[in-house]
């Protein structure tokens, strides 16, 4: 630093000494501020899950997390926010410093279906952040109780038909994606199941497995145990491929065509972050999304990753997945009359 200041000085002989000095602060401010630039990150990095801990999105998180701080060389620090269906921990970082040191680590149903089930949610999930990576998708599976007659979805629809509104499913609460995941089979299989809505999925799933309840939606991370338990029967995958980890487990579209609800995980960044910044970010994503222990742990959890190691999904496909589900849960939103004050 003092041998680049010495250099400008020697080059300086015809400048009067005011401007040489001028000159020479801003050189160093400018060597400062890159230097700083390349530091990120200097101070833990705060990675928000509007979840409680224990879902889905705490598990992928956690592991993302670790990964993501060995190759930023760094630490990112899982923080659960709960609350409002996601919308607390969405709005702490919606509002939080532009620095890169506050992410949101979260899921389609609180960035893509909130907006349309709050009046109020609290923040514009396209104005108010940046996507960074998208990770992956989960399905969610449609569970029964053991002692639940129906063995398929055919069986199911045939008890439903026969006794409307007579059968149950419980859900994690009023307009979450597996109370809408219920909506759409009702309207696309012409029955009418009857809503149960709980605070949260682990209650929801304890009267299931319990057999107060005889079925819900849960998504497979959280339900994979008590599957491959025998304590808990599934019936179909939401999404519109089987799950490697299940597949002998067919999809609902096998039996109710062209029904697809898959729950997606991905990483945003306030906007208006600094461009050097999110490039960071960006990339460190990419090799923790290329490492072969992460993907392993992540695909044992049922999570399907998006894209390849050598070709991730880019940010802006990213924000135009986002924009898709917005406009699609918008739409099940308004068939199916649910509202959250």
């Amino acid at each position: 630093m003092f041998n680049s200041l010495s250099s400008l000085l020697s080059l300086s002989a015809g400048f009067p000494r005011r401007t040489l000095m001028a000159g020479a602060l801003a050189s160093l401010a400018c060597a400062g501020l890159a230097q700083a630039q390349t530091a990120y990150p200097s101070r833990p990095i705060v990675m928000v899950v509007p979840q409680a801990a224990g879902g889905t999105n705490d598990i992928v998180g956690r592991v993302v997390s670790q990964k993501l701080g060995e190759v930023l060389g760094g630490s990112v620090v899982v923080e659960n926010r709960p609350g409002a269906g996601g919308n607390i921990g969405t709005q702490v970082v919606a509002k939080a410093n532009k620095d890169g040191y506050s992410l949101l680590m979260t899921i389609s149903s609180s960035q893509a279906i909130n907006p349309a089930l709050y009046k109020n949610p609290g923040f514009d999930p396209v104005k108010d952040f940046r996507p960074v990576s998208l990770i992956g998708s989960v399905p969610n599976v449609l569970l029964v109780h053991p002692s639940f007659p129906a063995k398929n979805v055919a069986e199911l629809l045939a008890l439903a038909k026969a006794k409307p509104d007579h059968y149950q499913y419980a859900s994690a609460g009023n307009g979450t994606l597996n109370h809408l995941l219920g909506e759409m089979l009702n309207n696309m299989g012409g029955v009418s199941l009857q809503h149960v809505p709980y605070r949260g999925v682990a209650p929801a799933l304890n009267d299931v497995l319990g057999g107060q309840l005889p079925m819900l939606f849960a998504s497979l991370p959280s339900s994979l145990a008590n599957i491959k338990a025998g304590k808990l029967r599934a019936l179909a995958v939401s999404g519109a491929t089987r799950s490697p980890v299940l597949p002998d487990v067919p999809t609902l579209a096998e039996s109710v065509p062209g029904y697809n609800g898959t729950l997606w995980i991905g990483l945003f960044a306030p906007a208006g972050i600094p461009p050097e910044v999110f490039a960071r970010l960006q990339d460190g994503m990419a090799k923790a999304l290329a490492s072969k222990d992460l993907r392993a742990t992540l695909e044992k959890q049922g999570v399907e990753l998006a894209g390849t190691p050598d070709k991730p999904v880019t940010p802006n496909q990213f924000a135009a997945l986002l924009n898709e589900d917005i406009a699609k849960w918008a739409r099940i939103v308004k068939s199916s009359g649910a509202a959250v004050d």
